[in-house]
């Protein structure tokens, strides 16, 4: 399996990194608006000659993009549940600096989040549905969260800081 690095981008979203076999690289930022840019550039630090691509991608064309590489019928059908109103289902990858990293889940409710549910934890290449509250969330790891767009960006919160921030009201 290719070693993907993953770079938080505070107010733009996360940058993932992969080298090539022929020593290219690979890049794809996911924007928290929901579009994609897929980028490819050398790594060659001694050449001054660096040849980069970057192309903008919507949400439709990045999916019709990871189909045609090889994505799998389970993103259509969470693309498709993320559609409802009211619901949203998104990813909270775990980084070593981050609270719930080498904790126990715990129940969300016990932390200001009930209506919150954890879906799965993904390490490495198996899923953990429907992990229990005692179930130890590690750095790199994945979780699949789905709630209410408000119960998931305080989930989002609560994992990194360990406090439940509530959503700035506008007047």
């Amino acid at each position: 399996m290719v070693e993907v690095k993953r770079v938080k981008l505070p107010g733009v979203g996360v940058l993932h990194t992969f080298v090539t076999a022929d020593g290219g690289k690979v890049g794809v930022i996911a924007h928290r608006s929901g579009h994609s840019d897929l980028i490819s550039f050398s790594d060659d630090s001694d050449s001054a000659d660096v040849a980069k691509v970057s192309l903008r991608l919507s949400e439709d064309e990045a999916h019709t993009l990871a189909e045609l590489l090889g994505g799998t019928h389970i993103t259509e059908t969470l693309t498709a549940l993320d559609q409802i109103p009211g619901l949203s289902i998104d990813w909270f990858t775990v980084d070593y600096d981050d609270h719930i990293a080498g904790q126990a889940l715990g129940s969300p409710a016990d932390h200001g989040l009930a209506g919150l549910t954890v879906v799965a934890v993904v390490r490495g290449e198996s899923a953990n549905p429907a992990p229990s509250s005692d179930f130890k969330v590690f750095p790199g790891d994945t979780l699949v969260v789905a709630g209410s767009p408000e119960k998931v960006a305080k989930a989002f919160s609560f994992f990194r800081t360990g406090e439940v921030v509530a959503p700035a009201h506008h007047v």
